[in-house]
C-alpha cells in the first residue's frame, strides 16, 4: 500500500478513535512525535498515547490535502472547531515507521475546554 493510501485509512481510523486499529498501522518500534508532546515510541506508547488523548477530547481529523514522495506522506487537516495543522508519515512496507505533528497545543486546550498547563516561570 502507498503511504498516501495508508495515511487515508489511518485516518479513517483516527476519526473512529479506534486505538487498536491506529497501532497496528505503525511497526512494533515506530515513532510517533507530536511537537507539542515528547515522543512515543513503539506500539505501548502509541497505544497509551492515543488512548489517553481520546479520552480527555474528541477529536475529529478532517482531510484538507494528503501529498506522496517517496516513502512519506504528507497529511494538512483541520478539525470542526477550528485547529489546523499537519503530519508527516514515513511509511516503510505498509506501516507506518515515522510519524512527526505539527499543531498548536494551546488552541487545542483552549478549544477543547481542557486546563492550560501551569506557567513555569
Amino acid at each position: 500500500m502507498k503511504p498516501k493510501a495508508v495515511v487515508k485509512n489511518w485516518v479513517d481510523a483516527f476519526n473512529r478513535a479506534d486505538v487498536e486499529a491506529l497501532t497496528e498501522f505503525y511497526h512494533e518500534d515506530a515513532i510517533n512525535h507530536q511537537v507539542a508532546e515528547s515522543p512515543a515510541e513503539g506500539h505501548e506508547a502509541i497505544r497509551e498515547m492515543f488512548t489517553t488523548e481520546f479520552a480527555r477530547a474528541g477529536m475529529v481529523c478532517i482531510v484538507e490535502n494528503i501529498f506522496e514522495d517517496g516513502e512519506w506522506a504528507i497529511l494538512e487537516w483541520r478539525d470542526p472547531k477550528g485547529l489546523r495543522g499537519c503530519g508527516l508519515f514515513r511509511v516503510i512496507e505498509d506501516r507506518i515507521a515515522f510519524q512527526r505533528g505539527y499543531w498548536d497545543k494551546l488552541s487545542f486546550l483552549k478549544l477543547h475546554g481542557l486546563p492550560l498547563p501551569n506557567d513555569q516561570n
